[in-house]
């Protein structure tokens, strides 16, 4: 299989909200770019909603989407945080937190009831975000000499390079992105100028 270096996430946070039997369950979706993200904002929910029962969340990570959790909050295993993920799955998006925050309402409602409410909750703010589409991009810094400068510029351009930063002395530096699947192409080319020595720093 191809490297496929595009993934689905939301543009900024959502809001979303179920009832069931009395029970409310509102639900935020965020996008984030890593698991350092999740506890502050659940804090920030919890002093926001100082009545509320649960505060069950899901995350899924990565471009390759490989990273994921779970958390029920004290609702029955797996009623709560898995359904709230199999959202993610089944609409395939990732570097997304949904936490849905649960006001019961006084009637159980039981195991089925806690999915589907969890799950609707999750469906209905994804509905309400906006979901895009974003590369798979490397950081790299090029370090050159100041007689390199045109040639490294050109090429810049040409392959549409998005350039981060630039520092142009004796000794120069241009920082920039590209797209994972142009990746090898653009490394090629820089191989061809003399004196141009590349550096990796991430992969966003």
């Amino acid at each position: 299989m191809l490297f496929d270096d595009s993934y689905k996430t939301i543009e900024s946070a959502s809001e979303g909200i179920f009832r069931d039997k009395g029970s409310k369950f509102i639900s935020y979706a965020y996008p984030i770019r890593s698991e350092i993200e999740v506890k502050p904002i659940i804090t920030k929910l919890r002093a926001e909603h100082i009545k509320a029962n649960h505060f069950c969340y899901a995350y899924r990570l990565t471009p390759d989407r490989s990273v994921f959790r779970v958390n029920d909050d004290g609702e029955p295993s797996g009623t709560a945080g898995r359904p709230i993920l199999n959202c993610l799955l089944s609409e395939d998006i990732t570097n997304i937190l949904i936490v849905v925050v649960r006001y019961f309402g006084g009637t159980l409602l039981g195991v089925a009831g806690l999915i589907n409410a969890y799950k609707t909750a999750s469906i209905e703010v994804i509905k309400s975000a906006s979901v895009i589409s974003k590369t798979v991009n490397d950081i790299y810094e090029a370090h050159f000499g100041y007689l390199h400068m045109n040639e490294v510029m050109k090429l810049s351009k040409e392959e549409n390079l998005q350039i981060l930063g630039q520092q142009f002395d004796t000794d120069c530096i241009l920082t920039f992105e590209v797209r994972k699947a142009q990746l090898n192409q653009v490394l090629t080319k820089f191989d061809k100028i003399e004196g141009v020595r590349l550096k990796y720093l991430q992969t966003v």
